[in-house]
């Protein structure tokens, strides 16, 4: 089981940075950045990954009267936005990599900023600090993101013949991930039945991704990106603060979230993507209809 532990973190490192770094290489800053020049989008996205999902995991605690450590659990991960895994699922869905690595940035540094004053205020006696949340999240996603920025700013052709190589460590370490994920985390999905806390995190999923999906149609401001960033959590920095404050309850909580959200995330990506593909088939053949 120790083995499995380690190949499982190698492989969350690997899943990470082939992803973080594959964006870097394949775009521009001026990519990335863009949508973030649009207000709406901007304020949109925090009111889905900031707002929506405290309020939701509230309700959720006291309609199933979860115990303090769930309740803790459901609350950390409500606060933590930006997961690293974005821009792959926004691969998986077809809608833009580099809106969705846009949003990943600007929610990591808003969680940055965030948790560390939310948490005190929705719960006692924790002690957390911007740097125990930030340390992990700069060297793993924006050091990793701007280095592969600016190598293909400056070598386009060490980019493009890089680039391969990290999508498929990324591809291929998500696959072992995911199975990984199952297996190691199967006595806890098991140990949370009965208790509350397993239907919760799947509502609350659910409810974070309409939501985003509602604000993002609401605001003309990508809806299905804005479900898909809603709906992923930053499950690293949730991690940071449940291992640094609280017991194994709540960091079985916050683990088993994360293997809900992938359950119920690379599915609807995977049928977005499909779906997409299949409209652009049907454009290209009216296309040539009306050529001909």
């Amino acid at each position: 089981m120790e083995l499995l532990n380690t190949l499982y973190n190698l492989m969350g490192l690997v899943f990470v940075l082939g992803t973080i770094v594959s964006m870097g290489l394949s775009l521009t800053i001026a990519q990335i950045t863009g949508p973030l020049r649009n207000g709406r989008f901007v304020i949109m996205a925090l009111l889905a990954n900031f707002v929506v999902p405290p309020i939701l995991a509230f309700i959720l605690i006291q309609i199933f009267s979860l115990d303090e450590s769930l309740a803790v659990g459901l609350l950390l991960v409500s606060l933590a936005a930006g997961a690293p895994s974005l821009p792959k699922t926004a691969v998986f869905a077809k809608v833009d990599t580099a809106a969705a690595t846009g949003l990943m940035v600007l929610l990591v540094v808003a969680t940055i900023v965030i948790m560390p004053i939310a948490l005190p205020l929705l719960l006692t006696g924790i002690s957390v600090t911007f740097w125990d949340i930030a340390s992990g999240l700069v060297y793993l996603i924006l050091i990793p993101l701007a280095v592969s920025l600016f190598v293909r700013a400056r070598y386009p052709e060490v980019a493009a013949s890089a680039l391969p190589h990290f999508t498929q460590a990324s591809n291929l370490s998500l696959l072992i991930l995911l199975v990984l994920m199952v297996v190691l985390n199967f006595s806890d999905v098991v140990g949370l039945l009965g208790s509350g806390g397993l239907l919760a995190s799947l509502i609350l999923v659910i409810l974070t991704v309409v939501g985003g999906y509602l604000l993002g149609s609401l605001g003309k401001a990508g809806s299905w990106l804005q479900a898909l960033g809603a709906g992923q959590r930053n499950i690293a920095a949730a991690m940071v603060v449940a291992t640094m404050n609280f017991g194994n309850d709540e960091v079985v909580m916050v683990v088993v979230y994360s293997l809900i959200v992938m359950v119920v995330l690379i599915p609807l990506a995977l049928e977005l993507g499909k779906r997409a593909k299949t409209a652009d088939a049907e454009e290209e053949t009216d296309t040539a209809t009306a050529s001909a």
